[in-house]
């Protein structure tokens, strides 16, 4: 098989994968959410999201109608043998999934300036890339984005913002969200760079599995203190009440000028991504 056949392949194989199972990180923070929530239709939220989980993977099915609209994040490693034209790729994997799928995707893909829905687009699917210095591989991870994961994001540029005044701002973005990211969510922050760069920080946070926090003690004590303010606003899973709003923040950040961006993304409590690797010799891993 050429690369390019491959990367085809897995590009329909990491969506249709992407939407019909939540993360084995997720199904466990959701677990250990019900364990520590007070309010008990909380805990009855929560486990009903867990059942939705279960029976999806059970069916062959999807967690959710809203298939959202396609994401790839590509990250090549410098070493790898791999050679493909990406984009073409994953765009003809998609477009071969759509046409095949079973049950089909509803048409969320909608042109901004018509409104005219359906399953394919302009631009669809978006592809981002990145280089990994010294990797022999490349990692692909498709994170759909539909209205949960999507709707809510804000941006905001400051002038020299101390830790207090970003704190403020992300915890001001979550209150305006409230319950309609359907809750509880993964929330990604992005501090620093440039306008552009901060959107793609907060958008790649939301990736990092949930439980494990930043590696910087300063920037993790952090992604704590917005955990537990998010968490007490009081909004709940799905918007019902209770103690757990997100299962997660995570932060990342970059040197940048005076001008400081802060950009907050979510995920929605199916928090979905699929992540494979593809090693010298074609040799595929599937790492979530």
């Amino acid at each position: 098989m050429s690369d390019d056949a491959l990367i085809q392949k897995l590009g329909g194989e990491l969506l249709d994968r992407a939407v019909r199972r939540v993360p084995d990180d997720t199904i466990r923070t959701i677990r250990g959410a019900m364990e520590r929530e007070k309010v008990e239709v909380a805990r009855k939220t929560l486990a009903m999201q867990l059942r939705s989980a279960e029976l999806a993977a059970e069916r062959n099915t999807y967690v959710c109608s809203d298939n959202g609209i396609p994401v790839y994040f590509v990250k090549l490693g410098t070493e790898s043998p791999i050679r493909a034209d990406f984009k073409a790729s994953l765009k003809a994997g998609y477009e071969a999934l759509v046409a095949t799928v079973d049950p089909p995707f509803l048409p969320h893909v909608t042109n901004p300036l018509t409104r005219e829905r359906s399953l394919t687009g302009k631009g669809m699917p978006i592809v981002t890339f990145d280089q990994v210095s010294g990797a022999d591989w490349v990692e692909i991870i498709c994170s759909p984005k539909a209205l949960g994961s999507g709707r809510w994001a804000a941006l905001e540029l400051f002038t020299f913002p101390s830790i207090e005044e970003i704190e403020a701002y992300v915890l001001d973005v979550a209150i305006k969200a409230g319950g309609q990211h359907c809750p509880p969510v993964a929330i990604g922050v992005g501090i620093g760079g440039t306008f552009d760069y901060a959107a793609k920080m907060a958008k790649e946070a939301t990736l990092r599995p949930l439980g494990q926090p930043h590696p910087e003690p300063e920037v993790a004590a952090l992604e704590g203190r917005l955990t537990r303010a998010i968490n007490a606003l009081g909004y709940g899973p799905m918007g019902t009440g209770g103690d757990t709003t997100t299962l997660g923040v995570h932060v990342e950040w970059c040197s940048g000028h005076g001008f400081t961006p802060v950009a907050v993304a979510f995920n929605c409590w199916i928090n979905r991504r699929s992540r494979v690797r593809i090693h010298p010799g074609g040799l595929v891993e599937w790492v979530e």
